[in-house]
């Protein structure tokens, strides 16, 4: 993995971490995940890279990429990344996303479906689902008496004590850096999401059918932040999509089972 900053208008920088060789994919990053609780390319972001040319770039205040602090909602979002393709020379491209970063992409595939060949979204935020809430992770971010992330684990992980849960989102204190690594990403949450039932956007769904190239949704059947339903509606809703669920997972189904979706998501996203 390399990483290096693209220059915007106005002074923004971006900060892309990349690897690989092949089609290029611009990959959207969530919570659990590359510059959102990992430095590095975790283990899926390097199988994916064994198929694909991957870059990574870190939303606007996260990891490395500076603020914009006239970003406020996900249209905002929307133009960023419309203007860092252009900066990469790219497009049209392949784009896919997790968490947040699904719900981001999904939002540019809508708005410009001519620009985007191919779309993968595991675990996507972004929806709307009446009956279906997203949960609310920004309450969870609080340690239980000062000290606990347990209920934070569980939403984003289907075995929230396991190795990898607990890396990620230690109890206590853990390192600085890690620590102001996720703060920076639950900040930039806040900005487009913090609007119960947080994280999503009331017109998506309805905006879904204007992307009709083919897509994938990927979700963990033990999902506890965002309901099954909402990789139902997404699949439904795109022209031309499959939903695969991976068992036992929870939403982050790529740091949880790397090799599988990593299979699912290079296989898609590698095709002609």
């Amino acid at each position: 993995m390399s990483g290096r900053e693209v220059a915007l208008p106005r002074g923004r920088t971006v900060h892309i971490a990349e690897a690989g060789d092949g089609p290029t994919v611009v990959y959207l990053h969530g919570i659990a995940d590359i510059h959102g609780a990992s430095f590095s390319f975790l283990p899926f972001h390097q199988a994916l890279a064994g198929r694909v040319a991957l870059i990574a770039p870190a939303h606007p205040g996260c990891a490395g990429s500076s603020e914009d602090e006239a970003l406020e909602t996900v249209d905002d979002l929307v133009f960023h990344y419309l203007e860092l393709f252009d900066a990469l020379g790219l497009g049209t491209l392949r784009l896919a996303g997790s968490c947040i970063g699904g719900w981001i992409a999904a939002e540019i595939a809508v708005r410009h479906p001519e620009r985007v060949r191919r779309l993968a979204l595991v675990g996507p935020t972004g929806l709307f689902v009446p009956g279906a809430p997203i949960a609310d992770v920004f309450w969870e971010t609080h340690p239980a008496d000062g000290v606990s992330l347990a209920a934070l684990r569980a939403l984003l992980f289907g075995e929230p004590e396991s190795e990898t849960a607990r890396a990620m989102f230690p109890d206590l204190r853990g390192d600085i850096d890690q620590e102001v690594l996720r703060y920076k990403l639950f900040r930039f949450a806040s900005r487009i999401g913090f609007s119960p039932p947080y994280l999503h956007s009331r017109r998506l769904a309805e905006r879904l059918a204007r992307y009709r190239a083919p897509a994938l949704v990927v979700q963990g059947a033990d999902d506890r932040l965002v309901p099954a339903r909402h990789g139902e509606y997404y699949a439904g809703g795109f022209g031309d999509a499959r939903l695969e669920v991976v068992e036992g997972a929870g939403h982050s189904a790529f740091a949880e089972r790397p090799d599988a979706v990593a299979a699912l998501v290079g296989d898609f996203l590698a095709a002609p």
